[in-house]
């Protein structure tokens, strides 16, 4: 095998083809990650948001916070960011899921959701990682805002130019 391989790059795919050669042949299938209750855990966040998701079969009821979506995600744009996942995947009425976020906006909020969602899933149900990876779902989004700069009154924006 080593006098077939020419770089690092080969060596590399050379490695994660034999990897996934040896778990195709020992047959192994990844292993869902579940809770005693038969729930699945994930954390999703974005921009300062931070939410805590867990997923159980029901009948599609999503609570956030102790309420139900609509109350809290008052917005329809929000409530379709949360279900962009189980939509993505075909399971929507099929898994109850109940959401502790705290930080940041309401935005930011449902894309924290949204996250936590996606990797729930993935968490209970490791072949939906296929239908969600291209999707962009179980990327966490790193923008946020810019801090601001000493010297400017905002993070970019600078005072009036006076000539005299």
């Amino acid at each position: 095998m080593a006098e077939d391989v020419k770089s690092f790059g080969e060596l590399k795919s050379t490695l994660i083809k034999a990897k996934t050669a040896d778990k195709a042949e020992a047959g192994e299938q990844p292993k869902s990650n579940r809770d005693s209750k038969g729930r699945a855990y994930a954390t999703g966040r974005r921009k300062n948001a931070v939410a805590r998701v867990w997923i159980k079969p029901g009948r599609g009821q999503i609570t956030v916070n102790g309420r139900d979506e609509k109350v809290y995600f008052a917005r329809p744009v929000l409530r379709m960011i949360l279900r962009q996942p189980l939509i993505a995947t075909n399971r929507d009425g099929q898994f109850d899921v109940i959401v502790t976020v705290v930080g940041g906006g309401l935005s930011g909020q449902a894309g924290a959701v949204r996250h936590g969602i996606s990797r729930a899933l993935v968490a209970y149900e490791p072949s939906l990682r296929v239908a969600l990876k291209p999707g962009g779902f179980l990327t966490r989004d790193p923008r946020a805002v810019e801090r601001k700069k000493y010297g400017r009154p905002k993070a970019r924006r600078s005072f009036q130019f006076s000539k005299r």
